[in-house]
């Protein structure tokens, strides 16, 4: 009888401790990952897309292991302001830069006392890295403060005589919220091209290299070059960077990371490795998006290999929808955006629809999915609330609750797109209005074309092909109200 009772106190024992160990990892804050890809659409992905033609392995393993969303935004159609609003929570129209993007020795755009992301992360104990691609702008040394810094166009090969290369390089990452920074300036086919480490080149400035366009997507611009850079390995070099960011951090238990690293695939130009040349039936640029698949399967195995995946909450997303021209789908199957009219720098969907999966185990129940329009603005209110912190940003939505299963999700009542153009759209539950005649971008689906606006709905019409505006007069004045209060902020 004695044997059997203290066989049930133990029992009972082992019980609450296990609830109580329990409780402690489900309140345990996680590591996390934030994998900002450039220029892919949302039909790239095969889990996302059953007719791509692009093998995905490993994102269409996070697909299955997590959440996907089906109407997740990057707030802009092109690089520079999309990762502003990512980082700050603003939309970038709210700043100097109304159209177009930063070049590579613009000065920097996210202000000086901003709190970023990485800001957020900081103050709540993390460590915080940025790995990969900036294109927020830099506060360049001069060697002379009286002459400009450069001379010329800085889109191709400006004269950069009074740049000082072996000075302090301002305003990254590690100026704006971050413990570390290990950057390219911008786009690999912008000047410079060279790695910045925690504000220094790693290595000296060699002289130029010589731009090219030899075939569609395989593109780049005369411009400074830094020594043993290689265009091609840039994105595997970024990558191991990261890999061997995680091996160090991810070993420490006593602090959590937070890791954003934005790619610099599969943006222009189009240098994928021999490895992967032929694996896509999407031409040089599938092969490319296989590549960046790799990078996102190594991040996935290092997390692995620490023990560390199920502790780690990991995000990937786009800066906003692929490149794919018409000529691209005259000469392939693949739909790089998937059913969405337009592409990269669009206010059509195909601008800024974008792929957005999240996994964190245990806690995001794996293969769902959410129809919940969210913006990449919203990571600001996201993060703070999963840190229980109370950061505001005026343009950030909390969705939480969404990736957890959990109630209290305030929907996004409205949601502002903006293309390469400065062109505004305005999104409200089905309808989406459009405030020019054109897409702003790059490309002109011709709909609506005798209309300053256009009109949408989109549950009905998710390519945009028949605008309402006749039909519905008054909805499309409450969104041209409603818009013209948000440009006016």
């Amino acid at each position: 009888m004695r044997t059997k009772v203290l066989f049930l106190l133990i029992f009972s024992l082992s019980l609450f401790s296990g609830c109580e160990n329990a409780d402690k990892q489900e309140d345990k804050l996680p590591n996390v990952i934030f994998i900002l890809a450039d220029d892919m659409g949302y039909g790239d992905i095969t889990a996302l897309n059953p007719a791509s033609g692009i093998p995905t392995a490993n994102l269409d393993q996070l697909v299955a292991k997590g959440m996907h969303f089906t109407d997740a935004h990057s707030n802009s159609a092109v690089c520079t302001p999309t990762r502003y609003g990512l980082l700050t929570g603003r939309y970038a129209f709210r700043t100097r830069l109304k159209s177009g993007v930063l070049v590579g020795y613009d000065p920097p755009l996210i202000e000086e006392n901003r709190t970023t992301l990485g800001t957020l992360f900081s103050e709540n104990d993390y460590h915080t890295a940025c790995i990969g691609k900036w294109h927020l702008g830099l506060d360049w040394p001069k060697k002379n403060d009286s002459l400009p810094l450069f001379t010329g166009s800085q889109w191709d090969n400006p004269n950069t005589e009074n740049v000082d290369y072996a000075g302090h390089i301002g305003g990254g990452p590690s100026e704006r919220g971050f413990d570390y920074g290990y950057i390219i300036p911008s786009s690999l086919d912008i000047a410079p091209y060279c790695y910045i480490k925690n504000g220094k080149l790693t290595k000296p400035i060699k002289g130029k290299i010589e731009g090219k366009n030899p075939e569609r997507g395989v593109f780049w611009r005369t411009a400074d070059i830094q020594q043993d850079f290689d265009l091609k390995g840039t994105l595997g070099h970024l990558t191991d960077k990261a890999v061997s960011y995680l091996d160090k951090q991810g070993r420490k238990k006593d602090q959590p990371f937070f890791l954003y690293f934005p790619l610099t695939a599969p943006h222009t130009p189009w240098l994928p490795t021999d490895d992967v040349k032929g694996k896509s039936q999407a031409g040089v640029y599938g092969d490319f998006v296989v590549q960046v698949d790799q990078a996102v399967g190594a991040i996935m195995k290092k997390l692995e290999e620490l023990g560390i995946e199920e502790e780690t909450l990991i995000i990937f997303s786009s800066d906003n929808g692929a490149h794919w021209t018409a000529e691209d789908k005259a000469n392939f199957s693949h739909r790089a955006n998937y059913i969405y009219s337009g592409m990269k720098s669009d206010v059509w969907e195909g601008g800024h629809r974008v792929p957005f999966i999240a996994r964190w185990s245990g806690r995001i129940a794996a293969g769902s999915k959410s129809t919940e329009v969210v913006s990449m603005t919203d990571m600001m209110a996201t993060f703070s609330a999963l840190l229980n912190n109370n950061s505001k940003a005026e343009d950030s939505n909390d969705f939480l609750p969404v990736l957890l299963g959990e109630e209290g999700f305030q929907k996004r009542e409205y949601t502002i797109h903006h293309s390469v153009d400065g062109i505004f759209a305005i999104r409200k539950g089905d309808w989406k209005l459009v405030d020019s005649k054109g897409s702003g971008g790059w490309s002109f689906n011709g709909n609506g074309a005798e209309h300053d606006l256009q009109l949408y709905n989109l549950t009905n019409d998710p390519s945009e092909k028949k605008n309402l505006l006749r039909e519905h007069p008054e909805i499309a004045k409450e969104l041209k109200d409603k818009l013209d209060e948000y440009k006016a902020l």
